[in-house]
């Protein structure tokens, strides 16, 4: 014993004063968590579990890990996209192995209720303009058209369409609440290409249409108008709460500015009644702030109709922008984003979640700018 310690201490000593020591890499052991993933992962390829993995007690039996390297384990495997937590948080297997999951790696999906050709145009070029900075990185966007995942009950068409087609990352526009809700739960890595519902905690790119709204307030405050309103969709897509929120707040520091809401369902025909409504009487507005630009456009013929100068006696101001709105007579005064920009920002946002560098925590918002117009 005494000869074996010596040997030991001499050993020691010799490589605390070998120079070379320094510079040799020594092995380094895996944390249990890291060969969990392994484990977790090698028999998810080799077909042990078909659809769905166990429960946590089978797995941390069947792998004698703790419940909390479990967890942190499973946890892994979600941000890399083989799994999702679906209802009563069971947990699916998504793709069939590890060359569909490395392919995935090179995929952005993008879910729309609407196909390319009904978008706005505003939203085909700066889809056009996000498929190029992918293209030149090695990226492929794909387009995924459903409405189903739209509805108030979307989970099973969101199961199945992540199963069938997984990704990198998952694009989400004109999202609702369900859809939203749906992809905080799966763990999922995801981007909500406009503004995600308070308190969900998704990465979200917008235009700051609450300060745009508010410099509208101010701007038409300032040339006079005490009665202003604001046109938005009933529905909280968008960014309207945010809209009204930035309006508000120009308004609220002015007491003797009223501000009226209409709030409506998008069609031409409600949206005339609506109008029509707010103009009778001493109480008419002065001034219209629009959220988006089709609806712009109904305003502005309707108001030119019912035989209004503008911006004489009406003004009206967008929140959005189209190229149609620089065509338009008078030409509308609106806030402008600039598709690249945006496009270029979710690329930035992608590349990082693609590099493991994970999801921004706060909402990344771009300001517009103001295209002054003939309307106010």
């Amino acid at each position: 014993m005494e000869m074996q310690a010596m040997i030991l201490v001499c050993f020691n000593d010799q490589m605390a004063t070998d120079p070379l020591s320094s510079l040799i890499m020594l092995p380094q052991r895996a944390s249990l968590v890291t060969l969990t993933v392994q484990s977790l992962r090698q028999a998810i390829d080799k077909g042990q579990w078909h659809e769905f993995l166990p429960g946590e007690r089978e797995l941390a039996g069947w792998l004698q890990v703790s419940r909390q390297t479990l967890r942190l384990a499973l946890t892994a495997l979600q941000k890399e996209g083989v799994l999702a937590v679906v209802a009563r948080k069971r947990r699916r297997i998504l793709g069939a192995g590890r060359a569909e999951r490395e392919g995935a790696l090179r995929v952005v999906s993008v879910i729309s209720e609407r196909p390319l050709e009904a978008m706005t145009q505003g939203a085909l070029i700066m889809v056009d303009h996000l498929r190029a900075e992918l293209a030149r990185s090695g990226m492929e966007l794909h387009l995924q058209v459903s409405a189903a995942c739209f509805s108030a009950k979307p989970a099973k068409a969101l199961e199945s369409l992540v199963r069938r087609s997984p990704a990198a990352v998952w694009l989400l526009v004109g999202s609702l609440e369900p859809m939203q809700r749906w992809f905080a739960q799966s763990g999922l890595p995801c981007l909500v290409m406009g503004t995600s519902v308070s308190g969900m905690g998704l990465s979200s790119v917008d235009a700051d249409h609450r300060a745009a709204c508010r410099h509208a307030g101010h701007l038409l405050i300032r040339q006079g108008h005490q009665r202003i309103a604001l046109v938005r969709p009933a529905d909280d897509t968008g960014g309207e709460m945010d809209t009204e929120a930035g309006l508000r707040e120009a308004v609220d520091a002015n007491a003797s500015v009223r501000l009226m809401v209409i709030r409506h369902d998008g069609s031409a025909a409600q949206l005339v009644s609506l109008l029509d409504r707010a103009m009778k009487g001493k109480t008419a507005p002065t001034a219209y702030v629009v959220a988006r630009a089709v609806h712009a456009l109904t305003v502005l013929m309707h108001l030119q109709r019912q035989g209004k100068q503008i911006p004489q006696e009406v003004a009206v101001i967008c929140r959005d922008d189209e190229t149609f709105l620089a065509h338009t007579v008078p030409e509308v005064t609106r806030y402008a984003t600039s598709a690249k920009a945006v496009a270029k920002k979710i690329f930035q946002i992608v590349r990082q979640i693609a590099e493991g560098a994970g999801m921004p925590r706060a909402p990344v918002r771009i300001m517009p700018h103001l295209v002054k117009g003939e309307t106010v």
